[in-house]
C-alpha cells in the first residue's frame, strides 16, 4: 500500500504545531502575569510590603486558637522568692479591725508577686569639679564626673540606653526625642561619639567570624543618603556584623572574609557575590525550595512538573528538618545518607519537560555546594538565622530610613542616611547584637566598658566587653 504525498497537508500540519506552541505559550504568559497580580513580581519570594493585594485569612485558620498545643509543659505565673526580688516590701495592716475596731493579733504573712516599672527620667545634674594645685610641681589637678566622656554633655546611661533602644528595640530617634526632651541633632551626635569609641570592636569580631565552624550571611536592600544601597549580615549563633553598602558587589563579602583560606562552612543563597568565598559554601534549601514550589504555580496542568514538584519538594523540607530531631551522631548520618540518596535519584531521573529540566541542571551545576548538612548536624540546610537576624532591620528600614547627620562642627544635612550615618549604625547595631548574645546583662556591660574607656581611653574595648570581670553579686539571672 503506498501513500500519496500531500504537499498542503503537510503545511498545514506545521501551521498547527507551531499554532499551538504559540498557544501553549500565551496561555504561560497569561497564568504568569495573573500570579503577578495576586503574588506580585517576585513569585513566592515577594516580600510583604510589594504584595498588592494581600488575600483574607482561611476560614480554618481564623478558627485556631493560640498558643501551643493542649497538654504542653507549661509556662504560667511564677512566684519570685524573696531572695531573687529586686525589693522585698512588707505591707502592714492596721492594729485595729477596719469593721469593729477590735485590736487585730498578727497570724503570719502571705507572699505575692508584683511586677513595677521603673520609669526613665532625664537627670540634669550641675557638678562642682574640684581644682587642686600640687604645691611641689605646681600642677593643677581637676576632678573628673564619673560615668562620662571628656566634654561630653550626656553621661553613659543616656548613651547606652539611646543605643539600646533605637538599634536593638526599633524605637526611632524622633520617640526618644520627645520622651527625654533631648534634641533630635544631639541624639545623633551622642550616637557618633559612642561608635567611635567603639570601633575598634569590629576588627576582632571580623576576625572571629571568620574562624568560625559554620557561618551565615544574607543581605537586603537599605538606602544611604538617597542612593540605593544594601545592608549586608554576616553572623554566627554568637555573633553578627553588620555592613552598610552602596553596592551589592562581592567587594563586600571579600571586605568580611578576606581571601586567605577559611575553616567552616558559609551557608548563604545562591547570590553570586558569595561565589569567592574562601571556605566552603552551603546553598539554603529554603531558597531552592521556592523556586521549585513555584513550578507548580507556573505549570499547574502538567503532571510531570506536579510529580516532580511534590518529589523532591518533600525531600528538601526532611533536609532542613532533619537537624531539629536531635537524632544521634550514627542515625543522623544514616538518615541524611537516604535524604541525599532520594535528592539525586530525582535529580538524574530523565524529564521531558523544559522546566524540570532547568532545575535538574541547577542542582548539577554545583552539587559541592548542596549536600555539606549531611556531613553533621552542625550545618544547616537553610539560611534561617541570617534571614530572621535581617528582619528587625527591614521594619527598621520600612518605619523610618532617615537619620539626621551631625557632624562635629559638619554641616548638618536632613534626610536618608549619610556615610556617617551608616558607619555609626553597622558599628553599633554589630556590637550590641553581639553582645545580647554573650552577656546576661548587655547594658551592664557596655557601662562597664564605657567607664573604663573614659578613664583610660587607650585601652582596647573588645576584652572590656566580651570579657569582662564577674559581676560583684550578681542577680540569680545573671548566675545562669
Amino acid at each position: 500500500m503506498s501513500w500519496a504525498y500531500c504537499p498542503n497537508c503537510l503545511e498545514k500540519d506545521r501551521k498547527i504545531a507551531r499554532l499551538r506552541e504559540e498557544l501553549a505559550s500565551v496561555k504561560a504568559k497569561l497564568r504568569y502575569q495573573e500570579r503577578t497580580a495576586k503574588e506580585a513580581p517576585f513569585g513566592s519570594s515577594t516580600p510583604s510590603s510589594k504584595v498588592l493585594v494581600k488575600p483574607n485569612t482561611l476560614e480554618e485558620n481564623q478558627r485556631r486558637r493560640g498558643g501551643a498545643r493542649k497538654g504542653h509543659p507549661g509556662h504560667g505565673r511564677k512566684a519570685v522568692l524573696p531572695p531573687e526580688a529586686d525589693r522585698v516590701e512588707r505591707v502592714r495592716l492596721p492594729d485595729r479591725c477596719p469593721d469593729c475596731g477590735t485590736a487585730l493579733h498578727l497570724v503570719g504573712t502571705l507572699g505575692r508577686t508584683v511586677t513595677h516599672l521603673v520609669r526613665v527620667k532625664v537627670e540634669r545634674v550641675a557638678y562642682r569639679l574640684e581644682r587642686k594645685q600640687c604645691p611641689r610641681c605646681e600642677r593643677t589637678w581637676t576632678a573628673r564626673p564619673p560615668g562620662v566622656f571628656p566634654k561630653c554633655l550626656y553621661d553613659h546611661q543616656v548613651l547606652i540606653h539611646t543605643a539600646i533602644q533605637h538599634y536593638l528595640h526599633g524605637v526611632t530617634l524622633g520617640s526618644l526625642e520627645r520622651q527625654w526632651g533631648i534634641g533630635n541633632g544631639s541624639l545623633v551626635r551622642a550616637l557618633h561619639l559612642l561608635a567611635d569609641r567603639l570601633q575598634g570592636v569590629i576588627p576582632a569580631l571580623i576576625q572571629e567570624y571568620r574562624q568560625a565552624p559554620v557561618k551565615h550571611a544574607d543581605e537586603t536592600g537599605w538606602r544611604t543618603d538617597g542612593q540605593n544601597g544594601y545592608a549586608w549580615l554576616f553572623c554566627t549563633e554568637d555573633l553578627r556584623v553588620f555592613r552598610f553598602r552602596k553596592t551589592r558587589s562581592a567587594s563586600v563579602a571579600r571586605e568580611v572574609l578576606g581571601q586567605a583560606p577559611l575553616p567552616g562552612h558559609l551557608v548563604v543563597d545562591r547570590y553570586p557575590g558569595y561565589n569567592q568565598a574562601p571556605c566552603q559554601i552551603q546553598y539554603c534549601f529554603a531558597h531552592l525550595l521556592r523556586l521549585v514550589k513555584d513550578l507548580e504555580q507556573n505549570f499547574p496542568n502538567e503532571r510531570e512538573v506536579l510529580s516532580f514538584v511534590a518529589a523532591l519538594a518533600e525531600q528538601l523540607t526532611h533536609a532542613m528538618k532533619l537537624r531539629t530531631r536531635r537524632l544521634g551522631r550514627r542515625q543522623f548520618k544514616r538518615e541524611a545518607a537516604r535524604i541525599k540518596r532520594a535528592i539525586l535519584r530525582i535529580i538524574e531521573s530523565p524529564a521531558q519537560h523544559a522546566a524540570v529540566q532547568s532545575v535538574q541542571d541547577l542542582f548539577r551545576l554545583h552539587p559541592d555546594r548542596l549536600y555539606h548538612w549531611a556531613e553533621a548536624p552542625t550545618i544547616p540546610a537553610e539560611n534561617n538565622l541570617a534571614e530572621r537576624l535581617l528582619r528587625p532591620l527591614v521594619i527598621a528600614r520600612k518605619i523610618s530610613s532617615r537619620l539626621r547627620v551631625a557632624r562635629f562642627g559638619g554641616r548638618r544635612k536632613v534626610g536618608s542616611q549619610s556615610d556617617a550615618g551608616a558607619q555609626t549604625r553597622e558599628t553599633l547595631m554589630t556590637v550590641l547584637h553581639t553582645l545580647t548574645q554573650r552577656a546576661p546583662d548587655p547594658a551592664a556591660a557596655l557601662t562597664y566598658a564605657l567607664d573604663r574607656l573614659a578613664e583610660h581611653p587607650d585601652l582596647d574595648p573588645y576584652p572590656l566587653l566580651f570579657r569582662p570581670p564577674p559581676l560583684a553579686n550578681p542577680t540569680p539571672q545573671q548566675r545562669k
